[in-house]
């Protein structure tokens, strides 16, 4: 009997907490998470995109804005090319220690990919001249360097792989180096469409509030 009114009380108190917050912390977290959803369907790739994305989702207790969310592309676009850049610069070390035919197929690469980080670095510190609005008056000559240096970065990407001579390494370190590059694209790619989603909100902002 006593255990049965144990069972009973601990029942009682874990309902009561229940029902005060039923979901305190999936809740938050799902009004980030469905932002991000939306947003990513306006990008050539959605389902990286909300893949990517959705790992930091947990870093914000409500929703994100559309400048956080162009910010946390281009982090997460620095980061897949800093991974890339390490693999390639291994295995670039690797070919000139031997002495093989592709080691300048694979240097040519390295030197987009790190000219690729550059740019993107650049970015990720113009973005954090930008206020949260983006209506200030220097907005559109920070947004169009931070186009510039993106672009850039993505036409990185692909020199790196039209310039990959097919035979010039092994087929498996060719085929990673390939699979890094195109995700390096593709994460590239998404986190410009979102910058560009957050400068038109931004430039239609500044519009309306000059006619008013």
């Amino acid at each position: 009997m006593a255990q049965t009114i144990r069972l009973f009380l601990l029942f009682l108190v874990i309902f009561t907490q229940v029902q005060a917050d039923p979901h305190p912390v999936v809740h938050r977290k799902s009004r980030a998470r469905a932002f991000i959803e939306s947003q990513c369907q306006t990008t050539l790739y959605p389902s990286e995109c909300v893949r990517c994305m959705s790992y930091y989702v947990s870093n914000f207790t409500t929703t994100l804005s559309h400048r956080q969310l162009a910010q946390l592309a281009l982090k997460v676009s620095l980061a897949r090319a800093e991974s890339t850049q390490a693999y390639v610069m291994e295995v670039a070390k690797e070919l000139n220690q031997t002495k093989a035919k592709g080691y300048l197929a694979v240097r040519e690469c390295l030197d987009q990919i790190n000219d690729g980080v550059e740019q993107l670095t650049n970015c990720i510190r113009e973005t954090q001249q930008i206020k949260e609005n983006g209506t200030s008056s220097q907005f559109p000559w920070h947004a169009s360097n931070v186009q510039t240096w993106m672009s850039a970065a993505l036409t990185d990407t692909r020199l790196c792989i039209d310039g990959f001579s097919v035979r010039a390494i092994g087929s498996k370190k060719k085929a990673i180096i390939k699979a890094k590059v195109i995700n390096l694209e593709q994460v590239t790619s998404n986190a410009l469409a979102l910058f560009n989603r957050f400068a038109a909100r931004s430039r239609f902002s500044r519009v309306n509030k000059t006619k008013v």
